[in-house]
């Protein structure tokens, strides 16, 4: 009976406990804007020892407030804090702390409270500041705790970029992109099976269990499995599937070196971008051939030296929103469906000059349909799996935008309970890849 009589008062201390904690992060910084104000940095501008002693407070404050809010953070201890208190109007009650000449005073205080409602009450208490608001916020917080305990759900709340910089709390999606940056991404050229993509990551990573540093250059980098090694013109490692670790780590050592020849590329193409009227210069998978990086330069650096010694009459920014593409394949300029100009490097430049100002117009609006284009393959391709719930739907990179819009169309007009479940790969023929993917050409017909 006594171990029964234990259990019930852990389980009512335990509910008074989720009550007490029911206060949210964002009501105690709410509730404690009266505070932030009167010992906000900024204004401590000409005392700056004061302001240097409020920012340091200031951050062990936040630290505690964090750990506050951690679940299951039980090992606490007692801090101390000291802030300078600005000047306000007082009141009777304020005048056990007199202020000084340059108008703020001296408050110490010693944090060791457990929950965020007796912290931001201790802390206001002790700079002689009103809590009345923070009463009414946890009589209303108390009233809803019956509700908030029984369906828990907590709606994210976005915070305007000047909150962290007030209160010195870390911004989670900074540091969620600061960590997608310093992320390495794998990516595969070709459509794979899963037992040739098992066999490459498991080169990669005897390779890292063999020489640990080596890899370590290609943090926050693309890496891509293809047919030979280096880097591409877009910047991404690649590794040659069919290539020795020796020319792996090679391709990895190098990598600093290619980081250099990267800021000349995007040199290059500012330059060109400034002598051609703000015209984005690009590098398009889908529309070229593989090229290295050693390759693009090379490209781009001809190209260059002709358009620089003979400056072509363009207006600065007149042909900005539209985008070209250099090849070394062409004799003539042409206009690609997806509104990219492709000049080939050896253009001659009155062709070149009256080609673009003739197609301009044409360009922006291919460039219009392609942006219409994307949305709707997106939007088809969410219903064409929804409709046969299927686990994924994708398409060959040499398939385009238009075909695969005509191919999601007609499977929409389509009854195939047989699909459910599948992985289904629009391509160009028919045919089952190694992990069972169904590939059907983009033009089948029923």
């Amino acid at each position: 009976m006594f171990c029964h009589w234990l259990t019930i008062r852990r389980l009512c201390f335990k509910k008074l406990q989720l009550q007490a904690r029911a206060l949210s992060g964002a009501d105690a910084i709410n509730a404690l804007r009266p505070f932030y104000f009167a010992v906000h940095p900024d204004f401590f501008g000409q005392h700056p020892r004061e302001r240097e002693i409020n920012e340091n407070s200031l951050k062990r404050l936040n630290g505690y407030l964090e750990n506050l809010q951690k679940p299951g953070f039980r090992s606490f201890k007692p801090t101390r804090l000291t802030f300078y208190v600005r000047e306000r109007e007082q009141s009777p009650s304020s005048v056990q702390e007199p202020f000084g000449a340059a108008g703020f005073r001296a408050v110490s205080f010693t944090l060791h409270t457990r929950d965020l409602l007796s912290t931001v009450l201790d802390i206001l208490n002790s700079c002689s500041l009103s809590t009345d608001h923070v009463q009414s916020l946890n009589g209303s917080v108390n009233t809803q705790s019956k509700q908030e305990t029984k369906r828990m759900f907590h709606r994210p709340i976005k915070w305007d970029k000047t909150y962290y910089s007030f209160t010195g709390f870390k911004d989670p999606e900074e540091e969620l992109e600061q960590a997608q940056r310093m992320e390495t991404t794998l990516r595969w050229q070709r459509s794979w099976g899963i037992a040739h993509r098992c066999s490459q990551l498991h080169s990669l990573s005897r390779l890292a269990h063999q020489s640990p540093e080596v890899p370590k250059n290609a943090k926050g980098q693309t890496v891509i499995f293809t047919d030979r090694s280096g880097m591409n013109a877009t910047g991404y490692v690649m590794l040659g599937t069919m290539d020795v670790h020796h020319h792996w780590t090679k391709i990895f050592e190098r990598l600093p070196s290619y980081s250099t020849l990267q800021k000349k590329v995007l040199f290059l193409e500012e330059r060109i971008s400034e002598l051609l009227g703000g015209i984005q210069i690009t590098y398009v998978e889908e529309l070229q051939p593989m090229l290295t990086i050693e390759e693009y330069y090379s490209i781009l650096d001809n190209f260059y030296d002709q358009v620089h010694n003979k400056r072509l009459p363009f207006h600065p920014n007149s042909l900005r929103g539209l985008q070209m593409i250099l090849g070394s394949d062409r004799y003539a300029p042409s206009l690609h469906e997806l509104g990219h100009f492709i000049i080939p490097v050896m253009c001659d430049l009155v062709t070149l000059q009256w080609f673009i100002m003739d197609k301009t117009q044409q360009a922006r609006e291919k460039l219009k349909r392609k942006e219409e284009s994307i949305l709707l393959e997106k939007k088809l391709i969410k219903a064409v799996t929804k409709k046969f719930c299927l686990q994924q739907l994708y398409k060959e990179p040499s398939v385009s935008s238009a075909q695969m819009i005509h191919s999601c169309s007609n499977l929409l007009e389509e009854s195939l309970p047989y699909l459910q479940g599948m992985h289904l790969c629009i391509s160009h023929f028919f045919s089952v890849l190694q992990d069972g993917d169904l590939c059907i050409p983009w033009n089948w017909k029923n």
